[in-house]
């Protein structure tokens, strides 16, 4: 990755800016120069690793990363000085989701996380949105090829603002306590090298291929990459397919025993004990761009529980666009953050609406980087949105239920029953270590974090139930 050269950090008084409150004035720098030029149109190689990867116009799948490397604000040689970092640009392209990175994944970044954007359609500027700092918890599991490739980096989680041409970031670190009572007066907490803010442009969906009277896309026109991630769900649609249609119990019941090879389609169905087939919309579907993401696909042996999530990029968004946002979270996983592909197995819309995560077959035991220590013979589903205090739909809680019950279902998993797996690890358990769990667990039980956020993981209890009837237990 590269880094846009010759930009320098800007305050909220800066000229052109509009006036906001700012904490800890007195030791805040003070600009040192106009904006700089846009940024160039193809990548140029800098320090820290950052690019600018817009595609060139006419591209089939457009979409961009624009990375500002983040400066001091706050007064060198000041004693007591909290570490303070920021960009303000109003000569950036149109981008609709942000997120804070830095050099070493293995570094936390202690503190906190603001910006504020502004709107194209309304031309105004937002207040202070709080980014999510803690996202050390999602990633590869440690010493697998996709944790050790050298281009993993330490990141906020990604942050859905709308479609904005403007953007001011701030972080400040914690300070951290004087003794051991909680209370502060201590030294500041250092923040992590490399800071730089990433502004993703998910682009526009392709349209359809072949005639617009076509419920879902052909094959035709696929390239390698595409061709190569529909493949993977040939054993239930046809190439090129933009959803994975529901399908009756019975049916699916059928369906599970043929791709276990324990029987031939149209057979009368076995043990009974796997859901309806949900409704997914595949890859092809949301608009991935196949070309970003690692060629071929990792797997594990079996799916043994499935881990709830929510992605911690805010509520304001409208299932319209939630192609959109997967899109953008996808890029920052891969170009940002240096994942091989997008984190999750499967997400899950405010109106329920289920959308295929990393590629290599909605059926198979796909290993994704969403519970660092837990991704082996697991499946991770997040929810788009943000639960720490808002509450879930009820349309997004009963998905998870049907695709629970569905892939579960699949692998012989009771969703109210128990299983063990083995760490990777991570900061509960360690390497090695045999834990038992739920069958649907939070994240937080295999990693001391937030995340699904306190509404969202206390609907996990009637998820089970809600799975385990589905499947007819």
């Amino acid at each position: 990755m590269f880094k846009i050269r010759g930009m320098r950090g800007y305050l909220s008084s800066s000229i052109g800016a509009p006036s906001v409150g700012l904490t800890c004035a007195a030791v805040l720098a003070l600009p040192l120069t106009l904006p700089a030029a846009a940024a160039p149109e193809r990548p140029a190689p800098t320090a820290h690793g950052a690019t600018d990867d817009r595609r060139p116009a006419g591209a089939t799948v457009p979409g961009s990363t624009q990375s500002l490397p983040l400066v001091p604000r706050t007064r060198e040689r000041v004693f007591g000085a909290v570490p303070e970092q920021g960009v303000y640009r109003e000569d950036v392209r149109h981008f609709s989701l942000v997120g804070v990175v830095w050099d070493n994944p293995g570094t936390a970044l202690h503190g906190q996380v603001q910006v504020r954007t502004r709107s194209v359609a309304t031309g105004k500027w937002s207040g202070w949105q709080d980014v999510e700092t803690h996202n050390a918890d999602h990633g590869a599991d440690p010493d697998t090829a996709e944790s050790t490739s050298g281009r993993v980096h330490g990141a906020t989680a990604p942050l859905w603002v709308g479609d904005s041409d403007a953007v001011e970031v701030r972080v400040r670190a914690d300070t951290e306590p004087a003794d051991g009572d909680g209370r502060t007066g201590g030294s500041p907490s250092p923040l992590p090298s490399g800071l730089r803010l990433e502004l993703i442009d998910p682009g526009a969906e392709p349209p359809p291929q072949g005639s617009p009277a076509d419920a879902s896309r052909t094959g035709v026109g696929l390239d390698d990459a595409e061709a190569g991630a529909s493949a993977a769900n040939n054993d239930l649609v046809p190439l090129g397919a933009a959803e994975i249609p529901t399908l009756s119990k019975k049916d699916t019941e059928r369906e599970a025993l043929a791709l276990r090879g324990a029987a031939p389609a149209g057979t009368e169905p076995g043990e009974p004990y796997v859901g309806p087939r949900p409704r997914i919309v595949t890859r092809h579907g949301w608009g991935a761009d196949e070309k970003l993401r690692e060629r071929g696909f990792a797997y594990t042996k079996s799916v043994k529980a499935a881990f709830v999530h929510h992605t911690a990029s805010g509520n304001n968004y409208k299932c319209a666009q939630a192609p959109s946002v997967i899109r953008g979270i996808y890029r920052y996983h891969v170009k940002s953050m240096g994942w091989r592909d997008i984190g999750y197995n499967f997400l899950v819309d405010k109106c329920g609406n289920l959308y295929e995560g990393r590629a290599g077959g909605v059926t198979k035991a796909v290993m994704g980087a969403h519970t660092l220590g837990f991704n082996s013979n697991s499946t991770g589903i997040a929810v788009i949105g943000t639960f720490t205090s808002a509450k879930p739909s009820s349309s997004a809680v009963t998905a998870i239920a049907k695709l629970t019950a569905w892939k579960l279902g699949l692998f012989g998993a009771d969703p109210k029953g128990k299983t063990h797996l083995k760490s990777g690890g991570g900061n509960l358990y360690p390497k090695g270590k045999n834990v038992q769990l739920n069958v649907i667990s939070g994240h937080r039980d295999g990693y001391a974090t937030e995340c699904p956020g306190k509404q969202l993981y206390s609907k996990l209890g009637s998820v089970r139930s809600a799975a385990a009837r589905y499947q007819g237990r």
